[in-house]
């Protein structure tokens, strides 16, 4: 029902954007204003025909129509409203998931609202913990250096929010994949020629290759002085392709860069610095992996990331990374999430074009697979994860060696994990053998365990922040925080 009230809203508003009465949408459509209103107020269900027609009609993606982005927009604002200065107000789900359907914008703005005033808090926690003698504060000459939002923060909600995908980028890495024949790179004894002819021949840009302790500590050195990008040894050819590509789209697609960035209103000149780096990341693997033949490779290969490595000469979190982008209107890919996350279990790549969510305000779950890929280094680990709304996702998780520079810097190990909607699982070769039919013994997980509410969780870290605890003395459960969910 949730999904189709969500629907019902989602017409409402697409018929006030174009500025049409009901009467005016209904002649459109071919059916009644009376049939419309119904449906408009959930009344009556959308068949398919007719999202098929409202697409054809009014340009508009059928996936558009989808609830994803409700319901990532309701889980956020549940989050603000477990806190405990609003708890007390007992907001019920269903009440927030009803102020994103009506009004989504104010709920976006109530979110913001709520990070500034976590953010101002915890500038108040460190200023009163330097004033006391501690560090954070004024004491140690970093006080005013912090924002309202974090950049980095903000960076990531940049490009989630945007579900990691650049048009004018994506055309940019076309015309330099022509112009540079990457075509031609499988002829080559040198994967990386192409792209370094291409920048003698287009910039005057020379490529050095630099002994470590030449390069104190950098992977990358450009001097414009003197025209060289300097290259560290420590970089695999994988790599070295990779910051050539990156180079070059920090000098062709500037423009469209500082157009997006622009566009985006960020909140501060670092923010705006880390989203131009991430979108020249962006811009060289779509050099790397042009979007068309990179597309029609994965489904040929069922999205087999290894056998995307080889293809394209990249890494695994570079193919894994390029498969969360496919989402070109008409051609798109199987919509994934991907995260990056440390073996403390530290987030620090995300991006989500699947609509998984990802908790602001505390850490992920114990029981998703990505934090089990540790156990199995190098090793594809699967899971059917279900979240606690009933959403369920396909997840693929493996660890990554970070390169390494010497035996006395020793590789680092990350976790990537990707996923996608259940319903997309069958087009993944890493689903084959299993029943997808049957989800029961789908793995519970939950977004955090600050706002699961299951009863029985052995991981669980804290207790849910919208319920009391009751705690027993005399009792021992499976969790270490009992509480009773209410509602």
């Amino acid at each position: 029902m949730a999904k189709k009230a969500l629907l019902g809203k989602k017409i409402r508003r697409l018929r006030l954007d174009r500025q049409l009465t009901q009467q005016q949408m209904a002649e459109k459509l071919g059916i009644s204003p009376s049939y419309l209103n119904l449906i408009e107020h959930n009344g009556r269900p959308v068949t398919v025909a007719l999202l098929f027609k409202l697409g054809k009609t009014f340009d508009v993606d059928l996936q558009d129509l989808s609830d994803d982005d409700e319901r990532k927009l309701a889980l956020a604002l549940r989050e603000v409203f477990v806190d405990g200065t609003l708890h007390a107000h007992e907001v019920k789900p269903e009440e927030a998931a009803e102020l994103v359907g009506v009004a989504p914008n104010a709920a976006r703005a109530i979110i913001e609202l709520y990070r500034a005033y976590r953010s101002a808090r915890e500038d108040a926690q460190a200023l009163v913990l330097g004033l006391s003698g501690g560090s954070g504060g004024p004491g140690d000459g970093k006080a005013g250096s912090r924002r309202l939002l974090l950049p980095t923060e903000e960076a990531r909600d940049f490009f989630h929010d945007r579900t990691n995908h650049f048009p004018p980028l994506e055309m940019a890495a076309e015309n330099l994949a022509a112009a540079a024949k990457l075509g031609a790179i499988e002829t080559l004894g040198d994967p990386n020629a192409p792209l370094a002819e291409y920048l003698a021949r287009r910039h005057g840009i020379a490529i050095e290759i630099a002994p470590q302790s030449v390069m104190g500590g950098a992977l990358r050195r450009f001097t414009p002085a003197t025209r060289k990008l300097v290259l560290s040894e420590t970089l695999g050819r994988a790599s070295r392709s990779f910051h050539m590509a990156y180079q070059i789209g920090l000098i062709e697609a500037k423009d469209a860069i500082d157009q997006i960035v622009a566009e985006a209103k960020l909140s501060s000149h670092e923010t705006e610095t880390l989203c131009r780096v991430g979108l020249g990341n962006y811009f060289a693997g779509a050099v790397l992996m042009p979007y068309a033949p990179f597309l029609a490779a994965a489904k040929a290969a069922r999205y087999d990331i290894e056998v995307l490595t080889h293809r394209f000469g990249v890494s695994f979190e570079q193919a894994g990374h390029r498969l969360s982008t496919l989402q070109r209107p008409g051609a798109k890919g199987v919509p994934f999430y991907l995260v990056r996350v440390d073996i403390a279990g530290n987030i620090s790549k995300r991006f989500s074009a699947a609509g998984f969510h990802f908790s602001r305000f505390g850490g992920s779950c114990p029981r998703w697979v990505v934090h089990e890929a540790f156990m199995t280094p190098g090793l594809i680990r699967t899971q059917v994860a279900r979240l606690p709304d009933g959403k369920t996702f396909f997840c693929v998780a493996r660890t990554i060696a970070k390169e390494s520079g010497s035996y006395r810097d020793p590789a680092s190990q990350l976790a990537i994990g990707i996923g996608c909607d259940i319903e997309h699982a069958s087009e993944l070769v890493y689903a084959d053998g299993l029943d997808l039919e049957q989800l029961g013994t789908a793995t519970e997980i939950g977004v955090g365990c600050r706002l699961c509410e299951r009863t029985d969780c052995r991981q669980r870290a804290f207790p849910p922040l919208q319920h009391r605890l009751m705690i027993d003395e005399k009792i021992k459960g499976a969790s270490a925080y009992p509480f009773r969910a209410e509602g």
